[in-house]
């Protein structure tokens, strides 16, 4: 992979993971910016500043041998749309400027769409599926984010079409476009080839992803046969992951066989947040759960960022110690489990807290200050990653490569 694309993209994670940083600040002390505001900068800037140019990054160095420079140029672009909306958000929320930004990013997005489905060349089936089916996701959710106009001047923000709407535009990012793309440069690694097995998985992935939409709209718009769609989208997700496992066992070797054991980790600690979203889906299917997880925000936010932090930054992480932009060293090892322990001793915070207030304890003692501290370790572990990439000075101008 190019290095100063990565670079890019962890400054822009780096920066996200600050913006959230100061979100947790200001529950301890007044920030001097809007909340809400600084919010929706913190999650575009995660979405589509981070994990998007990253899948962006990765998507051109396999699967496009060519490279013709309109992709670096796209980039460029997009990375421009990005800072425009970490510059306006945090300020103005969604107003003119904000909007203009997201809207470039959007159709940047439709263009690298179109330019991936043209200059895409591998003869790997599993490949090519799980990359068109993930960018087909990618314009499917962005249907959402075209709704809320509407939605706003016809019944308002708090309307259930104006929230469904968000809700939409999430689903089939984090479960659609995200999700799918790092599994395809997951099993591109691992030199998955099609078979009975992966075409079952493919479609069992495909179906649950849209069924399991059903319980956000039940959140707003309730109703009986929404819990019986989300159940049979969760059985089947179910059956999808122990298709994943069928599939990639015969491969784990190889992921052994890498020099380093940190990269074995990494990809261990991801498929084990796989696991656990799973897991954790699987409780929507109890209609009182569905409605404990809505009704608490830690929850939210803790399934979330297990999705995110978890599952496809985990992945990425991976992707980038797998490759020959890092120098294994003790500040490498620092920043990596760094990383890790933040994301696992934030998530424990947030349980254990949504926890007491369903069952009416309160507040755990000096909360959000533990959660602020533990909440540096995860800005410290990227810095240290991204300080790796960029005196690593052994990556050849060989983008063309593949491993």
């Amino acid at each position: 992979m190019p290095k100063k694309l990565v670079i890019i993209c962890l400054v822009n994670f780096l920066i996200a993971a600050l913006m959230g940083l100061a979100l947790r600040f200001s529950f301890i002390e007044s920030i001097g910016i809007n909340y809400r505001f600084l919010t929706h900068a913190h999650s575009h800037v995660a979405m589509l500043g981070w994990v998007y140019l990253m899948i962006y990054a990765l998507f051109v160095h396999y699967f496009v041998p060519n490279k013709p420079k309109i992709f670096n140029h796209l980039f460029w672009l997009t990375e421009f749309a990005v800072i425009g909306m970490m510059l306006s958000f945090p300020f103005q929320g969604y107003a003119a400027i904000s909007i203009s930004f997201s809207t470039l990013h959007i159709l940047s997005s439709y263009y690298f769409v179109y330019l991936i489905w043209k200059y895409y060349k591998t003869n790997a089936t599993v490949s090519q599926k799980l990359v068109k089916t993930s960018l087909i996701f990618m314009v499917i959710s962005t249907i959402g984010v075209w709704c809320l106009g509407p939605a706003v001047v016809t019944l308002g923000q708090t309307s259930a079409f104006y929230q469904i709407a968000i809700q939409f535009f999430l689903h089939f990012q984090f479960n659609g476009w995200f999700l799918i793309a790092v599994l395809a440069v997951f099993f591109h690694l691992l030199k998955i080839e099609n078979s009975k097995v992966f075409k079952n998985f493919f479609w069992l992935l495909i179906v649950s992803t849209l069924l399991t939409f059903a319980l956000p709209i039940q959140w707003f718009a309730p109703h009986k046969s929404l819990l019986w769609i989300n159940g049979l989208g969760v059985i089947l997700q179910i059956i999808a992951l122990v298709k994943f496992f069928q599939l990639i066992k015969l491969n784990l070797k190889s992921m052994l066989n890498y020099k380093n054991k940190v990269v074995f980790y990494m990809y261990s600690f991801a498929l084990l947040c796989f696991i656990l979203k799973v897991a954790f889906q699987s409780l929507s299917i109890l209609p009182e759960l569905s409605q404990v997880v809505y009704n608490h925000r830690n929850f939210v936010i803790g399934f979330i960022h297990l999705l995110m932090l978890g599952v496809i930054s985990g992945f990425l992480f991976a992707f980038i110690l797998k490759s020959d932009l890092v120098r294994f060293s003790r500040p490498l090892y620092f920043g990596i489990y760094s990383f890790l322990l933040g994301f696992v001793f934030t998530e424990l915070l947030l349980l254990i807290q949504g926890a007491m207030f369903y069952f009416g304890i309160g507040m755990l003692r000096h909360y959000y200050l533990l959660l602020f501290l533990f909440s540096i370790l995860l800005p410290l572990g990227i810095s240290f990653l991204l300080i790796n990439v960029i005196k690593h000075n052994t990556y050849a101008s060989k983008t063309s490569k593949t491993s």
